[in-house]
């Protein structure tokens, strides 16, 4: 097994420049890098997919743990310190909002996400992956810890809204530990996070884009009641057995995947 002071070897390319304009702030804490390594639950031969590997801090040890590793990177400059730094990967200089997921997986093994998401696109990020997920066993993501807070977070609460309902329906969200700014190049502002999201939950009885659309117009004017909020959609038809004399925070996950699947069914939704 490899030790975390071999991981201290992988040294970080101080000569790189990061570019702001991509939200570039690499990892350079090899405890950091230990603890996100040992979280990813696969197994030797399953695919891994790293988003933003930057030079390749986390990358140098993946591809030692595991035989089958690619990584999307849009910076073209980043790329070519990886081809030469980094044996044993598959480089793809895409935009990782843009990547065609089913032509990138292993369909005949297990794929796993991991990846220090650019602070500035985490949220489409995140529902890109949330959108593909019928495609991935597990992601270990670090973020800004405000988002991941959102993610795990309870009704009733302020942290609750569109990323909690959406991801909390599609998979089962983890906070597994907080990063300091100290441990990038360049520090962030802001403290960050390292989250498990494990797609394993049961296929929705209702479209993805439906829902999408029925929890965003709530929580669109979320300090009005739902009767309200969600008159774009309903007019004055309120269906019977919910209560929308509540806030949409105060809807659990579920309840508007049953709201969705109710309009579907009367044809109120395409």
């Amino acid at each position: 097994m490899v030790t975390e002071g071999w991981i201290r070897g992988l040294g970080f390319n101080m000569s790189f420049k990061t570019k702001k304009s991509l939200g570039q702030h690499f990892l350079t804490d090899s405890n950091i890098i230990y603890k996100i390594v040992e979280a990813i639950k696969a197994e030797s031969v399953d695919r891994i997919i790293e988003i933003g590997p930057g030079t390749g801090a986390l990358t140098k040890w993946l591809v030692q743990k595991f035989e089958d590793v690619h990584v999307i990177e849009l910076d073209e400059r980043a790329v070519q310190v990886l081809e030469s730094e980094t044996e044993g990967v598959a480089i793809h200089q895409e935009d990782v909002l843009k990547v065609d997921w089913e032509k990138l997986i292993a369909g005949d093994k297990q794929t796993y996400v991991v990846g220090n998401l650019p602070y500035y696109i985490t949220s489409p990020i995140l529902f890109v992956l949330l959108e593909n997920r019928a495609f991935f066993t597990e992601a270990i993501l670090m973020m800004q810890k405000e988002v991941a807070q959102r993610l795990v977070a309870k009704p009733s609460t302020k942290e609750y809204g569109i990323l909690s309902v959406q991801t909390q329906l599609m998979g089962t969200p983890e906070l597994l530990f907080d990063v300091s700014p100290n441990s990038f190049s360049p520090p962030p502002k802001v403290i960050s996070s390292v989250i498990r999201l494990t797609f394993n939950k049961p296929t929705l009885n209702c479209a993805d884009a439906n829902l999408k659309k029925v929890v965003r117009t709530a929580f669109n004017q979320r300090r009005k009641k739902l009767s309200n909020s969600l008159k774009p959609i309903l007019a004055d038809n309120l269906p019977d057995g919910y209560n929308f004399d509540a806030r949409a925070e105060h809807w659990s996950p579920d309840i508007f995947a049953n709201l969705t699947e109710h309009l579907e069914a009367e044809g109120l939704l395409e």
